[in-house]
């Protein structure tokens, strides 16, 4: 790849340390995916830096310390206040019960909820995800789900995600609210960030 990826990830403030982990895997497996023009590793980028906080986080962030915001993240899942607040600090209880009964998880007692919580640089979330991933990757993802805290796995789940849900075509023309759709939901979470990272990582390309 013709791009110097770590200069870029420098340029908007990632981490050395995050730089010197992600660098080389992102240049090394993206091309495997067709992510391999100046739009499609800038979105790529964007995304990622936004779902891993800045390539630090490869693990979903579960802690919740307030109610109002679980409510305002997952209102389909919490009726008021009261019933939220039984799930604050324990992100253990709060991801079996917000990921229960979809994504091909089972009953919040299945325990699927926080197996299979968001990881990686997509934060791939859901049984269903895994198990996809796991068949197309030749990983095994469903057995040992930490995997994906790995560095070249986070890439490649990433990146798998990534070409299988169309994001690659979004790219070439520029929709990337399309694209933080299929990354992230409807929530839509953090958009205009997402927009303007894709701007400035094609600035640096």
């Amino acid at each position: 790849m013709k791009w110097n990826i770590g200069s870029a990830l420098r340029a908007v403030g990632v981490a050395e340390s995050a730089v010197g982990v992600f660098a080389d895997s992102l240049t090394a497996l993206l091309p495997a995916f067709a992510i391999d023009s100046r739009s499609r590793v800038a979105a790529f980028l964007a995304q990622c830096h936004v779902e891993s906080a800045a390539f630090a986080r490869l693990t979903e962030n579960l802690n919740y310390t307030r109610a109002e915001r679980l409510v305002a993240v997952w209102p389909s899942r919490f009726a008021g206040l009261a019933g939220a607040s039984l799930y604050l600090r324990n992100p253990e209880k709060l991801a079996n019960h917000v990921y229960a009964g979809r994504l091909g998880n089972g009953a919040p007692a299945s325990g699927d909820g926080w197996r299979f919580r968001g990881r990686g640089l997509k934060q791939l979330t859901g049984r269903d995800n895994y198990r996809r991933a796991a068949q197309a990757l030749k990983q095994p993802y469903l057995e040992l789900p930490d995997l994906l805290c790995h560095p070249e796995h986070a890439v490649r789940t990433a990146g798998w995600f990534w070409a299988g849900n169309g994001c690659n075509a979004l790219a070439d023309t520029g929709d990337i609210n399309g694209i933080t759709r299929r990354v992230n939901g409807p929530a839509m979470l953090q958009a205009a960030t997402r927009r303007r990272l894709t701007a400035r990582f094609a600035e640096l390309m």
